[in-house]
């Protein structure tokens, strides 16, 4: 097990971030926050998916105050992502918000800081300080002459130490870029210097292979070393992904486990079954595994019987058939149309769900 850096503990609504909790799995809404029954509607199929936190954007009064409406209908905490307007954040509080997010390179002056902290400590209201390569303070990019990795870096700190002579200690910190580096340098420097929850992404990382790759080896590395406490995984695309994504990371540093990993070959000329359709077929068929669980679906017998036996339960391919194996053990031989119907029914078996 990897061990963690160990960090101040704070609660985000029912969720505790930090200190010796697990690592969190975080998204945001891609909807119109104003429009209520959509929000919700996408916040239930994360929540279905295994998101642990949610966050929305509010640009405008009407989207803050719609916040009070959606959190009677979801289950997971909610955090207002604000930005320029420091009015929106006492609103967000207002109508039931469980943290913030601000960006201190666009909030305004520190009397603007100011009003949203002392709301916040209040109500006791935790505060994401979200440093942005793309927002920084005019006087901290002109020193370090652009968005380096000190720089968001200074930026954060400088905001914490505001903050903190204010009284105020409900503090989750993110320094993201869309440069993996650059990140992985910044929350490394951050986290020798200060023992605030980290929340780790890089963000606009875009779509598909090239966004799960970069998202994975920035907020990877970063995990390998101890160093995070809440992650979400910034792509173009379904929320639902990422919330997917950030759990194939967590699982493949053995972190945290959750659902169905499947492990199949890549193929060859050794393989004598239509194995990539097999897998696809299994794949749609475990989507709402939650348990943990590893399934082997190997096309040939120089690793299939290998993998099959370590796996939960697995098929080792033939020509034409295959060989289910569960726990180890040889059940019975399957024939090629039917491999995926038997292989579905005994996972359903064995998580209890038929």
């Amino acid at each position: 097990m990897i061990p963690r850096r160990k960090t101040r503990q704070i609660c985000i609504g029912s969720v505790k971030i930090g200190g010796n909790a697990p690592v969190s799995i975080q998204s945001m809404t891609k909807t119109d926050t104003r429009d209520v029954q959509k929000t919700v509607k996408q916040i239930r199929r994360l929540e279905a998916a295994g998101c642990e936190i949610i966050r929305v954007a509010v640009p405008d009064e009407e989207a803050a105050r719609a916040i009070a409406q959606i959190k009677k209908k979801i289950s997971i905490p909610l955090i207002a992502d604000i930005h320029f307007n420091y009015r929106l954040a006492l609103i967000s509080i207002e109508h039931g918000a469980d943290a913030l997010r601000i960006n201190p390179g666009n909030i305004g002056g520190r009397d603007r800081l100011k009003a949203i902290v002392n709301e916040a400590k209040n109500r006791s209201i935790p505060i994401r300080i979200g440093v942005n390569a793309g927002s920084i303070e005019k006087d901290i990019l002109k020193r370090f002459k652009g968005p380096t990795s000190m720089a968001m870096v200074l930026s954060g700190l400088r905001t914490i130490e505001y903050v903190e002579d204010l009284g105020f200690h409900l503090i989750k910190v993110s320094l993201k870029a869309s440069d993996v580096l650059r990140t992985v340098e910044a929350y490394r420097y951050f986290s020798r210097k200060s023992n605030y929850p980290l929340h780790l992404g890089i963000t606009e990382a875009g779509r598909g292979s090239g966004a799960v790759v970069k998202s994975a080896i920035g907020i990877g590395l970063l995990l390998s070393e101890g160093i995070g406490d809440t992650i979400r995984v910034s792509l173009t695309e379904d929320p639902v992904e990422e919330v997917r994504v950030g759990y194939e990371i967590l699982r493949a540093l053995k972190i945290r486990e959750r659902g169905v990993e499947i492990i199949s070959c890549p193929t060859c000329g050794r393989c004598e079954i239509d194995l990539s359709h097999l897998v696809e077929k299994v794949e749609k068929g475990v989507q709402k595994v939650t348990a943990p669980m590893t399934i082997a679906i190997m096309g040939c017998v120089v690793n299939g019987p290998g993998e099959a036996r370590e796996a939960d339960i697995g098929i080792a391919g033939g020509k034409g058939v295959g060989l289910l194996f569960k726990k180890g053990k040889i059940v019975k031989k399957v024939t090629e149309v039917d491999l995926a119907t038997v292989l579905l029914k005994e996972v359903y078996k064995m998580v209890g769900d038929v």
